[in-house]
């Protein structure tokens, strides 16, 4: 029946604004008719999306939904962004496989507990976020660079009474959030710059030196280096 039903004649008498949308290959309706309806009525607008489904709930959805959006409100949304500014910070315990060989399995993997709670408490004081631990390894967020910066410090002055020493890395940047975990161009920078470091050394990026200006921490130079798999030269600071 309602294949049969006429509207021809009633098409030109619609006087309200009106979007008339076909998919070029619809199994049903001849994209070639819905834009003769169209042209029918006064004013009207005629969108071919790409599919040869019929029913609009089905098939690409989005395409009908964001042309409808944009017809009822003059915008169409903007995609949520997974990407955010924060500044992230590598720590790891220098010479780790060294120790594990000297202390054995047991006093290695309790030493490993302990460290790791410390580090959790400062990053809580310091409002960081976890992201994830590798080995003796930990990668965390924060929404401020100065913050970062103090933490590594922190922790690096912290640790020397467990007998070890870390090394740290920083940078500022956007990353791209995945679940729980992050990546980006930050992240591989972070990373890079913690392999830059020396024992017990807090290493940052020019970025975050500039960004932390004002907040009382004190860096020194240590010159510009060549980031494997990141162009260009990058000048590195110390935090002390």
């Amino acid at each position: 029946m309602n294949t049969q039903l006429d509207i021809r004649h009633i098409l030109p008498t619609i006087r309200v604004p009106t979007l008339v949308i076909n998919r070029t290959g619809d199994r049903d309706a001849n994209a070639e008719e819905g834009r003769w309806i169209a042209r029918q009525i006064p004013n009207a607008r005629f969108v071919e999306l790409s599919g040869e489904d019929h029913l609009p709930w089905v098939g690409d959805q989005d395409a009908v939904v964001d042309e409808i959006q944009e017809f009822l409100t003059g915008a169409r949304s903007v995609p949520e962004s997974n990407r955010v500014l924060a500044t992230v910070l590598f720590t790891d315990i220098v010479d780790s496989t060294e120790h594990a060989a000297r202390l054995g399995d047991r006093a290695w993997h309790d030493l490993l507990d302990v460290h790791h709670a410390l580090v959790r408490k400062e990053l809580t004081r310091f409002r960081g976020r976890e992201i994830k631990t590798v080995g003796d390894a930990f990668i965390a967020t924060f929404d401020g660079p100065a913050r970062a910066v103090q933490c590594a410090s922190t922790i690096r002055d912290g640790v020397v009474q467990l007998g070890i020493e870390i090394r740290a890395g920083v940078h500022t940047g956007e990353i791209e959030l995945a679940g729980s975990d992050i990546g980006g161009i930050a992240v591989h920078i972070a990373a890079r710059v913690i392999a830059a470091a020396g024992r017990s050394e807090v290493l940052v990026s020019s970025t975050v030196k500039d960004l932390a200006a004002g907040s009382g921490i004190s860096f020194s130079d240590c010159g510009s280096r060549v980031l494997k798999g990141v162009p260009g030269e990058w000048r590195l600071f110390a935090a002390f």
